[in-house]
This record gives structure tokens, sequence and C-alpha cells, in this order.
């Protein structure tokens, strides 16, 4: 049988014979085998007396309620008490109150955390048996779970939409909807860990996160990027708000980039790191020598940002001095002009025209053929380590870059399968600590999945995880 063969299997069992289907959990899934014994004290010494519940009872239960899907404990409860076959399966002789699990989530939050990683070690050896290439690729990306707060209801930014339409009716020039983003608070009025962010082509106001997956679309990390992150990691920077929704987002990836990836091979040295995926939001010049340099990674596959080229102008040459060149006179070198270390930017130098001269304590160009509109005349920024840029260790554009790029798109996969069948993604809290507990409890399910399916097929070379991830 193919792995493939045997999904379908355990799926069939699962959606027709469910009894059966928690008795195949029950013969290969062992949780003391997996929870860490530090999980184990601290569940059993943080009140100093006996449980009502197992620790492995509470976990069997919300790992199950990712199973299937529940999307709310209440839910959950409701089919605890009408199975017996799932309270069976999870050890309750009666069913905990809803306060109960959502305690266990908020007090134990970083041993969960502790879990996972654990579980990341373990299936590292599965992933690279099921595929070394693409257990070998690493792709970021970052993205958000809402909150339940206010500014989350589209009457919320409707409201506002519509006063200002009504205040400006008479001056059709004025952009509301651009207007009404920039008068939306940059965070929730209840929590200001709750940002704005426009994800999936909407605002929302969200706990942001960034998440590691291997090219089979295996979460390998999870970082939540809230005050404890940026206690640990000063210099980033993901506050910052521009008149550009996708903008902002941007900053954020590329600043979280560097400490959520020194975390992940802190956690897990042994991993392989050969191919690193990410979108356009990381292309600035100080991430290549970091990936290829610093991670070791051999090829980096980031497409090209726009916003750091200007194609509609002139592109200077070089002398051999590494100087930029005017580019309608290539005997003219241009003029260096200091060096630039802007907050969230690469550093840089900067060349301006070699026909400017300041008048009035402005610089004013006098070329008789300008190569831009601008009065202040043409510069240039030159980026150390700058070729990394145009070739990071794969040539752009080939066959070979689109074959690899287009696993990028299994993360964004991963994120929507944590969100939508396992039912993450609209909490009905605005708690951090117990949104933080599910995203990391979606992220443990999948890897007991995969190492439910390696137990239950461990004589086979699998292939391709993609079931798992459908």
């Amino acid at each position: 049988m193919s792995f493939a063969d045997i999904y379908s299997a355990c799926k069939d069992l699962f959606q027709n014979d469910k009894p059966k289907f928690l008795q195949l959990l029950e013969q290969y899934f062992d949780l003391s085998e997996l929870v860490p014994l530090s999980f184990h004290h601290a569940y059993y010494n943080h009140l100093g007396r006996d449980r009502d519940y197992s620790l492995y009872s509470m976990l069997s239960a919300l790992i199950l309620q990712k199973i299937l899907g529940i999307p709310t404990v209440s839910l959950f409860i409701i089919f605890l008490t009408l199975s017996k076959e799932l309270r069976d399966f999870c050890g309750f002789d009666k069913v905990p109150h809803n306060s109960q699990f959502t305690r266990f989530k908020q007090d134990f939050v970083d041993e969960l955390e502790t879990f996972f990683n654990k579980l990341v070690d373990i299936t590292e050896p599965i992933c690279q048996k099921l595929d070394e290439q693409l257990a070998s690729i690493l792709i970021f990306d970052t993205s958000g779970i809402e909150a339940y707060v206010a500014e989350n209801n589209p009457k919320y930014i409707n409201s506002l939409i519509k006063k200002l339409k009504k205040y400006y009716k008479d001056d059709p020039d004025v952009d509301v909807y651009k207007m009404a983003y920039g008068l939306m608070p940059s965070s929730a009025a209840v929590n200001d860990e709750i940002k704005q962010l426009y994800i999936n082509g909407h605002f929302c106001y969200v706990y942001k996160f960034g998440i590691l997956t291997n090219g089979l679309g295996i979460v390998r990390h999870i970082a939540f990027l809230d005050e404890d992150f940026k206690a640990k990691h000063p210099e980033v920077i993901v506050d910052k708000k521009t008149d550009s929704p996708d903008e902002d987002k941007s900053i954020g990836d590329s600043t979280a980039l560097k400490p959520i990836l020194k975390d992940y091979f802190d956690l897990h040295p042994n991993a392989l790191r050969d191919i690193f995926l990410g979108d356009s939001a990381f292309d600035s010049y100080k991430t290549y020598p970091f990936l290829l340099k610093d991670c070791n990674f051999k090829k980096a596959l980031i497409p090209l940002n726009p916003r750091n080229s200007n194609s509609s102008l002139p592109q200077p040459g070089y002398n051999e001095f590494g100087w930029p060149l005017c580019p309608l006179d290539s005997s003219k070198p241009m003029i260096p002009n200091g060096h630039c270390y802007g907050n969230g930017r690469s550093p840089r130098d900067k060349w301006v025209c070699p026909e400017t001269h300041f008048e009035n304590g402005k610089r004013v160009c006098h070329c008789e053929n300008p190569c831009t509109s601008s009065p202040y005349g043409r510069v240039v920024y030159t980026y150390p380590d700058q070729n990394l840029r145009a070739y990071p260790g794969i040539i752009r554009n080939t066959k070979e870059w689109e074959v690899l790029y287009k696993k990028r798109a299994i993360v964004e996969q991963t994120v929507n399968y944590f969100k939508e069948p396992m039912g993450i993604g609209n909490p009905k809290t605005r708690d951090k600590k117990t949104i933080k507990a599910d995203l990391l409890l979606a992220g443990i399910t999948q890897l007991v999945t995969v190492i439910l399916a390696d137990k239950i097929d461990k004589h086979k070379y699998f292939r391709s995880l993609k079931p798992l991830v459908a």
C-alpha cells in the first residue's frame, strides 16, 4: 500500500466508522512517548495536588478537537457529552467544563510550545525519509489570527466610511476609503497587541505570527510577533504604519525574518537548510547575505520587489572602482553623498548627479538632458553584497526557479489548513494565550498525524505528504 492509500483508508474510517477510527488512534497514538517530562511536572506541580483530569486526557481532547475540526470548545463539549467513544478515547469519566479547557491553555501555553518543538525534532527524520529535497526547503510566511474585537466587525469601518462620504459629498476628489484607512487605529482599543493588518485582501485586527514549513508543507516553527517576541528581539520593527497597507505588512515580514530563523536554528541545529523560499516582502539587499552566508542556504528564491528598483528610469553603469556612472553619459561618474542607515532598510551609499549644485541650501540639477523630472536630480544607491540579490544561488527566471518557487504556495495551504479545517481562524476570544495555545495545538495535531502515518506504514518510504495537508 502507498502512503496515499493508507491516508485514504484512515479518512474513510474517520468519516464512516468513527469508533473504529478511534481504535486505530488508540493503537498507534501514545502521548506518554511524546509529551516532554517537563510538561508532566509542570501540570501536576501547578496545584500541588491530584488533578481531576490527567494531562494526557486534556491533551488528547484538545488534539481530537483539532482532528475533528470543531471550532469552539463549547461545541466540542457537546460532542463529548453525546459520544461515549470520544470520552473513552480521551479518558474522561465526566466532561470538563469550558473554563477548565481555557485555563489549561492559558496556564500551560509555554509547555505546549516545548511539546511542539519536541515533535518538530521527532518528525524531522520522517520528513527526510519521505523526500530529502523537499525536507531541505524552508518556506517562511506571516499571517494573523483575528481576535474577537469590535474593530473586526464590518460595521466599524463601514460606519467610518459612511461618515466620510457624508462629510466630503461635495468634494469628489477625496478618496474616502484611503482616508478611512488612515483614520483607523493601529491597534484594537481593548489590547494594543492586537494590531491592524491587511491580510488576504481585507483590513483586520489580529495577533500576528510567523510560520516556517518545509517543502512538504509540514510546520517547522511558529512564532507569535507579540510583546514577548519584541522584548527578546529588540531589533524587530513591526509597528510602523505607512499609507500603504501592503507596505505595512512587508515591513513586519522583512524585519521578523532574521530573528525567527535564528530561533529556529538554535532550537533545531540539525535541521536541513538547502533552499529558502519567501515572497517579495523579503527582497532587500541585507536579506541575501544573511540567508546565503549566515544561514548557509545554497539558494534563496525571493521575487524582486518593484519598490526596490525603478525600471522607468535609465539605469547607470559602473566603473572599475564600483562608482555608478551617469545613465546618459558614462564618462561622468556620479558624486558620493554619504551613507544611509534608515530603520528597517539595508545600509547603503548614496550617489547624486554630477551636474547638481547647492542653491539656497537645496540641491538643484542643471543637467541639459536630465534623466529624471526631479529638480533634485538623479539619485542612485549602492548596497554591500549587491550581486547576491542578482545571483542568489540560482539564476532568476529559469525553469528551475519556476519549479522550485511554486512550492512556496504550500505554506499558505498549511496556514489555511490550520485556520479552516482545524477551526482556529475565527476564535471567539481576544485572549492572547488562548489563541497562541490553539495555534500551537494545530501544529501539534499536524505533527502527531505525521508520526501516526509513519507508524502505520513504518516499513515504507513515503514520497508525498500532500494528503495530510490537503
